[in-house]
C-alpha cells in the first residue's frame, strides 16, 4: 500500500510546517485527492489514523476533499468537470482534451496550535 508512504511524507511535511511556525500541535490537516491520483481515500484515512500517534498530528482532524477530473477541450476551448470517466468534451464530444485537475494529491491547509 503506497498510502503508508504518502502518509509518512505528509506527516513529515506537517512536522516541518509546525516547527517553522513554532507550534507543537496540528489540529487540522486538509488534503485534496484527485480521482485519477491512484490514492485510495479510505486507505489514506486509515494510514493517517495509524501513523499520527506521537507526532504533532496526534490530535489532528484529517479532512479529505475529493477532486473530480477537470478537462480543457482543445477544439472548443471549454473547461468541464467530468462526472464519469468518459474522456471526451461534454460540449462538443471531441477527444482532443487536456486534463487540468484531478490527477494529484495536495496538502491544502494546516491548522496549528
Amino acid at each position: 500500500m503506497h498510502e503508508y508512504s504518502i502518509v509518512q511524507s505528509l506527516l513529515d511535511s506537517c512536522e516541518e510546517h509546525a516547527k517553522q511556525n513554532d507550534s507543537t500541535n496540528v489540529t487540522k490537516v486538509v488534503v485534496k485527492i484527485g480521482v485519477l491520483s491512484g490514492v485510495e481515500p479510505d486507505l489514506l484515512q486509515t494510514a493517517f489514523d495509524t501513523f499520527k500517534e506521537k507526532t504533532v498530528c496526534e490530535n489532528a482532524e484529517f479532512i479529505i476533499n475529493h477532486q473530480k477530473v477537470v478537462i480543457e477541450c482543445m477544439d472548443c476551448n471549454t473547461t468541464s468537470t467530468l462526472e464519469k470517466n468518459e474522456f471526451s468534451c461534454p460540449k462538443c464530444q471531441s477527444n482532443m482534451i487536456k486534463v487540468i485537475d484531478g490527477e494529484e494529491m495536495y496538502l491544502m491547509s494546516l491548522e496549528l496550535n
